[in-house]
């Protein structure tokens, strides 16, 4: 059975385009199944085994990890691994299981993100050349990120993926390539070029153009958690409100576009959503600050008659 996993995960990572992470996920809930299906069949598991698994098994599983109190986000998350698991055994081993399909996800409650002020996010200039004072090239690579995220509405991966030659010229759009190597375009605004111009002007490290343009202290490419890092900094600095991260920035931007009147389908592409409904949930967030105002100004708001 080792090998058939190793071989699914060979195909996530080759055929499917999956990064590392992702396809360890996969991985990780498949074993869990497996593990836990193997208890029950003298401790072995194999494909023809695999293959017979009734609704009984499946559920148990569940009520297991329910047992174990992991949450449904990823209890739900684990059982679309092993759907597409069993996809591909049908595809490629021939092995056909139907009962898998009759096993609905445990309810995941949306959560909405919340959007920065606006006023914060300009705010935050003052504070990285506070925070920076002594590293005018660091305070200038801070701001080119926030900008950019909260700008172009980028992934935090996005962004750091980006090289010098992708900016040099001060571009009018983005080539980005965002989850599963799904390319898309998005338009860059002149707040974000010159940003971006005025850190390179002051790179120690040079603009070659095939080097990431950001970088650590040492040079390196910057990694996400040290962008994390830059807005922690801020957040404590402003003594802002716990969700103003990174995705937040992003989302920022996704709240303010559909707030001036851009339609899902459009904020889909430059969000790089692969599904709408993922993008649906912007006009959640937007109902409930409209109800919020509603709530608190509207003459008949606490009219109980």
């Amino acid at each position: 059975m080792n090998e058939v996993i190793a071989e699914f995960i060979d195909y996530l990572l080759n055929t499917k385009n999956y990064s590392t992470h992702t396809a360890s996920a996969y991985e990780s809930d498949i074993r869990d199944f497996t593990n836990f299906f193997a208890r029950f069949n003298d401790g072995t598991v194999n494909l023809a085994d695999i293959g017979k698994c009734d609704t009984f098994s499946f559920r148990g599983w569940l009520a297991d990890r329910a047992k174990r109190e992991l949450t449904h986000k990823s209890t739900a998350r684990a059982l679309s691994s092993l759907r597409t698991f069993y996809k591909w055994l049908g595809r490629y081993k021939n092995i056909q299981n139907e009962a898998i399909g009759l096993i609905s996800s445990p309810k995941v409650p949306r959560k909405l993100s919340k959007a920065i002020e606006t006023t914060d996010v300009a705010d935050m200039h003052s504070a990285i050349r506070a925070i920076d004072m002594n590293e005018p090239w660091i305070a200038a690579r801070d701001w080119a990120l926030v900008v950019l995220i909260f700008g172009c509405g980028l992934r935090i991966s996005e962004a750091l993926s980006l090289k010098n030659i992708d900016v040099i010229g001060a571009p009018n759009s983005l080539r980005i390539v965002g989850k599963g190597n799904k390319e898309r375009i998005v338009p860059v605004l002149p707040a974000v070029n010159t940003a971006i111009e005025k850190y390179m002007k002051i790179n120690p490290f040079g603009v070659r153009d095939n080097d990431p343009l950001f970088r650590s202290v040492r040079g390196l490419p910057m990694s996400p958690r040290m962008a994390e890092k830059v807005i922690e900094n801020l957040r404590h600095y402003l003594q802002l409100p716990d969700y103003v991260t990174p995705h937040a920035l992003r989302h920022t931007f996704a709240t303010a576009l559909l707030a001036g009147g851009a339609d899902l389908r459009s904020l889909q592409e430059l969000l790089g959503h692969s599904s709408l409904s993922t993008t649906q949930l912007y006009t959640k967030v937007n109902m409930a600050e409209i109800m919020d105002a509603y709530k608190h100004a509207h003459p008949l708001a606490g009219n109980d008659d």
